[in-house]
């Protein structure tokens, strides 16, 4: 049997002692968990921690324990490459005869029971890398998609390292203006820029997006699914909720995958 450990918000590691694991979208298309092997090192095994608890829950983490048959299909390989498939046990080997294993995962293709998750245990805060495998000394990139908002002297960073590439979002205003001269020009793509803005705000107009719930272009109403996301405007539940009933497939994961993040039942 091959042991992992999975890292999540220790509210989620309490219920998969209970319930399991369930898939999540993951590499190649394919939903499934994220693990890493056991390894004689502490720091190496809970190496993802530093990072992921920027992004799930700085609150508290803890290590989900699994033991897998040595035969299970999975995928191992670095986070910014391709996965190599194998078995649990060629996984395990294959990480422990690296040099360096940071930034190395093993990717589960499917949920993980309950009976498979044999420990759930807190974990020491401040363990591992952070942004990325040797980024201490480097400096932080402050485009869109790295600054977590909100964070800790993620403010001052922006003010001292301005992105070339990035500046302040139109005001809803704006964006309204753009969504209603998108849609009488039919433009998708336009649409979908506008609501891209608005998935940078913390709140917004849901009555004034409900009926692209209705847009006959999926990837509109996956775009509105994503723009909505962490908006704490009331009506924002019902609208994801609309959606998750989407007849569009990818719609429907979308809005799922959303009402996971926010924790909406």
């Amino acid at each position: 049997m091959a042991r992992f450990v999975h890292l999540a918000p220790a509210a989620a590691a309490r219920r998969a002692a209970r319930s399991g694991l369930r898939a999540n979208p993951g590499r190649d298309g394919q939903r499934g968990v994220y693990c890493f092997p056991v390894l004689p090192s502490y720091t190496l095994t809970h190496q993802w921690l530093r990072e992921l608890s920027r992004w799930k829950d700085a609150r508290g983490m803890a290590a989900v324990h699994l033991l897998l048959p040595d035969g299970e299909p999975v995928l191992v390989g670095h986070y910014g490459g391709p996965g190599r498939r194998t078995t649990a046990a060629g996984a395990v080997g294959a990480v422990a005869a690296l040099e360096d294993p940071r930034g190395w995962e093993v990717f589960v293709p499917r949920a993980v029971t309950a009976r498979e998750v044999r420990a759930v245990r807190t974990v020491r805060r401040g363990v591992g890398w952070r942004y990325l495998p040797g980024a201490h000394g480097r400096p932080p990139c402050t485009c869109a998609g790295c600054p977590v908002r909100g964070a800790y002297g993620s403010r001052r960073l922006l003010e001292r390292r301005p992105h070339p590439a990035d500046g302040p979002w139109p005001p809803p205003r704006v964006l309204l203006e753009r969504i209603d001269r998108a849609s009488a020009d039919g433009d998708a793509a336009a649409l979908c820029a506008a609501l891209e803005g608005f998935g940078h705000r913390r709140r917004g107009p849901v009555d004034r997006l409900l009926p692209l719930a209705g847009h006959p272009d999926p990837r509109v109403r996956s775009a509105l699914v994503w723009a909505v996301c962490g908006w704490s405007t009331p009506g924002t539940g019902d609208l994801i909720s609309l959606l998750a009933a989407d007849p569009d497939p990818g719609v429907r994961e979308a809005a799922g995958d959303v009402r996971e993040i926010r924790g909406d039942r």
